[in-house]
């Protein structure tokens, strides 16, 4: 399976794209030394547990190499110290990031979902505060959207903000499946500021300093797969320092951020999802399951869908916005990567359903890679908005049907 764009002339474009690609090769090769290798092909989902104190490391040296930021705007005096990029040069970068297997990504949520939120919505002061410490990999973020009972219904959160006597938001309530809470600098934290107001109104998008030990309580959730990588988080009083977008409009913000989910990291994940399907297709080989018809044909079908999945994220990259492309991505994405974990597990057979024989009543078992493929991709078509919200979502943004009554 090959990953690369397969242009069929080189122009001054493909050029300076091609000068790029062998930079982030020789950088990557440079940087991803001894120190990092513990981390190498790690830290991804479903064992985001892994490795954090490398991984942390490894964020700040890409900050320091300017890799992080490239669709950021470049002006020097706003000192954010990331590298010019085109959009096609961050898909060369996400390309060759993951074929090195480098380190999970700590600083996701920061870059690709935070960032661009503030230089859409934010002030310049806040674009200013925020995004330097962001670009060198110093300041980590998670995300305060879900709760008990408002998950995929976010309209129905609970969690409140209210002024105190100095004129600070002052943030109660309990958030959900968290990711890396537990390691977090920041969180933004969508909270109701009205309570008189209904559903999607009155709610604003506020960012919550995560160190407030006698106001936040941070409690790792225990998975299928053994690990922590979501936690229960709850806010009893934590001061929030500001509010993206205006009071009362943080529905708007919220909704624009989940729209930058969908960017050029899925193509990384693509390649990611790639060596996983390799994998699968060296076991079939090596035990003979691939002489299995229906097998063989199982393994193709997924490897068309991969493709398939690559152009079209391609297709909607850079172009007019399109309300229902986020949603046909993660619709896409999210049963193929459960569709490869059954598949993984089913050309194992029997021995799929063994673990190792050192266990102790601490560490009760300890998966392998395609059995926490398997357990951890059973959420794929939840998290991030479940297959149900975004069907609901192209059902009324892209085919105009009737909206279901609030």
């Amino acid at each position: 399976m090959e990953f690369g764009f397969g242009f069929d002339k080189a122009d001054d474009a493909d050029r300076t794209d091609t000068a790029f690609r062998e930079e982030a090769r020789e950088w990557l090769e440079k940087h991803l030394d001894e120190r990092f290798t513990a981390a190498v092909g790690r830290g991804g989902p479903g064992s985001e547990h892994e490795v954090g104190a490398e991984r942390r490391a490894w964020e700040q040296e890409l900050g320091k190499g300017g890799w992080i930021g490239l669709g950021w705007p470049t002006d020097p005096a706003a000192g954010y110290g990331n590298r010019v990029a085109t959009l096609t040069q961050q898909v060369v970068w996400a390309e060759e990031y993951a074929r090195v297997r480098a380190p999970g990504r700590y600083g996701h949520i920061g870059e690709n979902l935070l960032a661009p939120t503030l230089l859409a919505y934010g002030t310049e002061e806040q674009q200013r505060r925020f995004l330097p410490g962001i670009a060198r990999g110093e300041d980590l973020w998670c995300q305060g959207y879900s709760e008990p009972g408002a998950g995929s219904d976010l309209a129905s959160l609970r969690t409140s903000a209210t002024r105190d006597k100095d004129g600070r938001w002052r943030v109660s309530g309990q958030k959900v499946w968290t990711s890396l809470a537990h390691e977090a600098d920041w969180c933004f934290v969508l909270a109701r500021t009205d309570p008189q107001a209904r559903r999607h109104k009155g709610i604003s998008f506020l960012l919550v300093p995560m160190d407030q030990p006698d106001h936040i309580d941070v409690r790792p959730i225990r998975q299928l797969t053994g690990t922590s990588e979501f936690n229960e988080v709850f806010f009893d009083g934590a001061v929030a320092e500001e509010v993206v977008g205006g009071e009362g409009e943080g529905w708007k913000v919220a909704m624009g951020l989940l729209a930058f989910e969908r960017g050029v990291s899925t193509l990384a994940q693509q390649i990611g999802f790639g060596e996983e399907l390799r994998a699968v297709v060296r076991t079939a080989t090596a035990n003979g399951a691939i002489r299995d018809p229906l097998v063989r044909a199982q393994l193709v079908r997924l490897w068309a869908e991969l493709r398939t999945m690559r152009w079209n994220a391609l297709r909607t990259l850079g172009g007019a916005p399109d309300a229902g492309a986020p949603s046909v991505a993660k619709l896409l994405w999210g049963g193929w990567h459960q569709r490869l974990g059954e598949l993984a597990l089913r050309v194992r057979g029997a021995q799929a359903c063994v673990g190792p024989t050192d266990w102790t009543p601490d560490r009760p078992y300890e998966l392998d890679e395609q059995q926490r493929l398997f357990l951890f991709s059973r959420a794929d078509t939840i998290y991030g908005g479940s297959d149900e919200i975004q069907r609901t979502i192209i059902a009324e943004r892209v085919l105009g049907l009737p909206r279901e009554a609030t």
